[in-house]
């Protein structure tokens, strides 16, 4: 599949002299569904970060299909969407579906045009029959859908989401796997970063896992060794999927 983004030796120094990234190199192609993994500070938004251009590399390179990122910041902003884990900061709309339309309609979409996107983006987050609803009514579970609507009315090739399941109960974290899963069988790239990582093993077909900065396992999820998760304080999954599987 086409290369989506590519990372080489990407390095980010906080003033303080931290590495947020230590020479990470890593490429994302098309089409990938992919847990993003590491405990709180690992470095998993700061990568995405550098992905979407909202930080500055202190060394390496990123390149969006194959041009360096910071010559495609346009592109780039119309083919990926990014679902923050704050996702108070992009709900903007006095109602669902003003909130919806609110990027498209800052491109310049009117009319029955705009209608049908928002009609459409609602019904792909589960949202359907929401629209006149004040976003402040909403549970934490269907706020994190509305974010997730607002980012699918620009129809992005790529959707990023950040700790998409923090704070959510069983049945909201069930909405949004329905959404994410039918998203991936639309053939749309889909990158989750979360140290939850049991809601997310089996929909991924690949899982990164960061520590510190570095990265320290790259491959399918179901291949990665209990030591991963020990060393890089995460819960193991396969416990719960597994529980005859005991460490010895």
């Amino acid at each position: 599949m086409p290369e989506l983004f590519r990372a080489e030796n990407l390095c980010h120094v906080f003033p303080d002299g931290r590495k947020g990234l230590d020479a990470l190199s890593l490429s994302i192609s098309d089409g990938e569904c992919i847990l993003v993994a590491g405990r709180n500070g690992a470095g998993k938004s700061l990568l995405m970060r550098h992905f979407v251009g909202l930080s500055r590399p202190t060394s390496g390179m990123v390149y969006f299909r194959g041009v360096p990122l910071h010559t495609s910041i346009p592109r780039v902003r119309r083919e990926v969407g990014y679902v923050f884990q704050d996702t108070e900061s992009q709900i903007f709309g006095q109602t669902v579906a003003e909130d919806v339309a609110f990027g498209p309609a800052n491109l310049g979409m009117t009319g029955k045009e705009l209608d049908a996107l928002v009609e459409r983006a609602l019904e792909e987050a589960n949202l359907a029959g929401f629209a006149s609803r004040r976003p402040h009514t909403l549970s934490g579970g269907e706020r994190r859908r509305l974010a997730l609507a607002g980012v699918l009315a620009m129809s992005p090739s790529c959707i990023i989401l950040d700790e998409p399941f923090a704070n959510l109960d069983l049945p909201s974290v069930r909405d949004v796997l329905e959404v994410l899963t039918r998203l991936r069988s639309e053939g749309k790239t889909i990158i989750v970063l979360t140290h939850e990582i049991e809601k997310m093993f089996r929909l991924a077909s690949r899982m990164i896992v960061l520590d510190a900065g570095n990265l320290v396992f790259d491959d399918a999820p179901f291949s990665a060794s209990l030591d991963i998760f020990d060393r890089c304080g995460l819960a193991c999954p396969y416990e719960d999927h597994f529980p005859w599987l005991v460490r010895g």
